[in-house]
C-alpha cells in the first residue's frame, strides 16, 4: 500500500497504542517508540498494533505511517484512527442480583443459602452424533 517511489517509512502513534515492526528474517519484532525511527520498506515487513485499555471516546487513538523517497524526502502519509473497546465477562458472584467487577467472591464457590460464586449451566447433551 506504499506510494510509488517510497523506500522507507516511519511510524507515529498516540500513547494508548503499542506498535511493533516485524521485519523479514528477524525472529523478534522491534517495538516502535512514539516517533523518530525509520525502517527500510521491504516486502514482508509487517506493522502490528494494538491497544491494552479501552478508549475514553471514539477514535481517540491514532497510528500514522509516513513514507519517504530516496534521500529522505517525505512522499505521503497514511493514518488509522483506533477505538479500544473493553469487554468483560462478569457474574453475580455473591448472588445478590448485582454484577460487580470487584467482588471478593469471584475466585471461589460455596454451596447453600449463604453461598457465593458463579453457577454455570453446561449443556452436556449430544447435539451432533
Amino acid at each position: 500500500a506504499a506510494p510509488a517511489g517510497a523506500v522507507a517509512f516511519s511510524v507515529k502513534h498516540t500513547e494508548g497504542v503499542s506498535v511493533d515492526v516485524l521485519l523479514r528474517g528477524r525472529a523478534e519484532p522491534e517495538v516502535v517508540p512514539c516517533a523518530g525511527t525509520r525502517w527500510p520498506l521491504d516486502e514482508g515487513t509487517v506493522l502490528r498494533f494494538g491497544m491494552s485499555r479501552a478508549s475514553a471516546e471514539v477514535n481517540d487513538n491514532k497510528v500514522t505511517v509516513s513514507f519517504y523517497a530516496e534521500g529522505g524526502k517525505p512522499i505521503n502519509q497514511a493514518g488509522v484512527f483506533l477505538t479500544g473497546i473493553g469487554i468483560s465477562l462478569d457474574v453475580d458472584a455473591d448472588q445478590d442480583g448485582v454484577v460487580e467487577k470487584n467482588s471478593p467472591n469471584k475466585a471461589s464457590w460455596a454451596w447453600g443459602p449463604e453461598g457465593h460464586g458463579a453457577i454455570v449451566p453446561v449443556s452436556c447433551d449430544k447435539e451432533f452424533p
